[in-house]
């Protein structure tokens, strides 16, 4: 058993994403699942919220037959894997039961899925799903047969008469909005498709009712964020738009080598941040392509990098880095902003070397930012005989070398921390505001801007 399916109780687990729908209320000149958010269609959002779930093992994209080689090609300009494209149908109805079709019916030779347990179907339209309420229906499902996504109602629902007078209302507590994702145990939804009435496949749109009304299987009702709306309407699209630019702002990666400079640097660098951060991630590490550490944080689509070493006049480790960024291709998705900040800790300090060492870096992100990766440069200079003669007036020498590393640490922390801290809100601010914009002028002002300590 895969370690991700002990999350969800054992079960294997598959998705279905509906996506065949022509948008006629967005208003588009294309559906709204193929509309570009920040230069990305919304399909490849939602599909990429499903695929950095581990335990899922297989999401079925189903869309109109028109639009099945745009599918595919999204599926290949963004490296989305574990997805199987299959044509839809009229309804979205009848999308689903095809989307359910592929597993039972596939064979080796054609498609090699395997019918899971547990089934998700959820809107290629809604790209804000989280893996807590995945598997919330999940685990749910699978002990009742059936599950779903609720959230309050805004608004109170009337019916009106044939001349369009008011009928009658629903009391709104009594009732709530049914929402994505739901998940079944898989032999119930296909079960409930394979009975259904041709009136039920062109004009219902609710699954659980199906599931009720084929298999007498009453869904469990998970209560959901309020991430889960919809892009229906043009001004959706501009509010999405702009969770994903903030979300892109909201998590920031710490990386340090292994010298103790460097990783007490980077233990206050992210204490510091998190009065201002959503989330930072802190690691120690030899870089290296294979670390899971890494591949975990790039799989939470954490777009911003801090990469802190004391190794004098070398870029090698920033150069590594951006080497797994790459490989990663998480920079094919948004842009990566990567903060190379360079310790030079030394009794005797050179400025034409501090110079040398600034116009490598320039060169550097020059050159990177071909790849989508934008790198900022920060020297910092840091005078150890000073420090040394400061620890040599400590009258306790039990307690001088733990004094001596975590108050060097601090003092360089003192100095860089305004210009780092800066640096990291600025670039955060500017890709808030602006997403894929331009970044020449703040790339050239933060590659010529370096901190010194005397």
């Amino acid at each position: 058993m895969e370690p991700g399916n002990l999350l969800c109780g054992g079960a294997s687990v598959a998705a279905v994403l509906p996506a065949g729908g022509s948008g006629e209320r967005l208003g588009a000149a294309v559906p709204k699942q193929f509309c570009a958010l920040l230069g990305r269609p919304l399909i490849s959002y939602t599909v990429r919220a499903l695929e950095r779930i581990r335990w899922i093992s297989d999401i079925v994209v189903v869309v109109s037959l028109e639009n099945i080689e745009t599918m595919k090609s999204i599926i290949e300009k963004y490296g989305h894997k574990r997805i199987t494209v299959v044509e839809g149908g009229i309804t979205r109805h009848r999308s689903i039961f095809n989307g359910l079709k592929i597993f039972p019916e596939s064979k080796p030779s054609s498609c090699p899925l395997q019918k899971p347990e547990v089934v998700i179907i959820h809107d290629a339209v809604r790209p804000f799903v989280e893996e807590d309420i995945l598997l919330k229906v999940v685990l749910a499902a699978k002990e009742h047969g059936a599950a779903g996504a609720i959230r309050p109602l805004v608004s109170t629902v009337v019916a009106s008469s044939a001349d369009g007078s008011l009928d009658h209302s629903l009391e709104r507590a009594r009732y709530r909005a049914s929402e994505m994702p739901q998940a079944f145990l898989f032999d119930i939804i296909y079960q409930a498709y394979h009975q259904c009435t041709d009136y039920d496949l062109d004009y219902g749109t609710e699954c659980l009712h199906l599931a009720l009304k084929y298999c007498k299987t009453n869904a469990k009702l998970i209560e959901g964020s309020p991430d889960l709306w919809k892009v229906t309407y043009k001004r959706d699209l501009y509010a999405a738009e702009s969770v994903i630019k903030d979300d892109l702002s909201q998590q920031v990666c710490v990386t340090t080598d292994m010298k103790e400079d460097a990783v007490q640097l980077g233990f206050l660098l992210h204490e510091t941040l998190k009065s201002e951060v959503k989330q930072v991630k802190g690691i120690s590490v030899f870089l290296c392509k294979n670390d899971n550490r890494l591949q975990n944080i790039f799989l939470g689509q954490c777009y911003n990098f801090i990469c802190i070493n004391a190794k004098k006049s070398d870029i090698k480790e920033t150069q590594q880095l951006v080497d797994i960024l790459e490989n990663a291709r998480i920079s094919v998705l948004h842009p990566v902003v990567l903060i190379s900040v360079h310790l030079n800790i030394s009794e005797n300090m050179s400025f034409s070397s501090g110079i040398e060492e600034l116009a490598a870096i320039k060169e550097f992100a020059r050159e990177v930012k071909k790849k989508n990766i934008l790198v900022y440069g920060l020297l910092i200079h840091y005078n150890k005989a000073w420090q040394s003669n400061q620890e040599s007036t400590r009258s306790d020498p039990r307690s001088a070398p733990f004094v001596r590393q975590s108050s060097q640490a601090q003092q360089m922390m003192s100095c860089a921390q305004p210009a780092l801290s800066q640096l990291t809100l600025t670039a955060l601010g500017h890709r808030a505001m602006r997403g894929t914009g331009r970044w020449d002028h703040i790339l050239t002002k933060a590659a010529t801007a370096p901190t010194w300590k005397k």
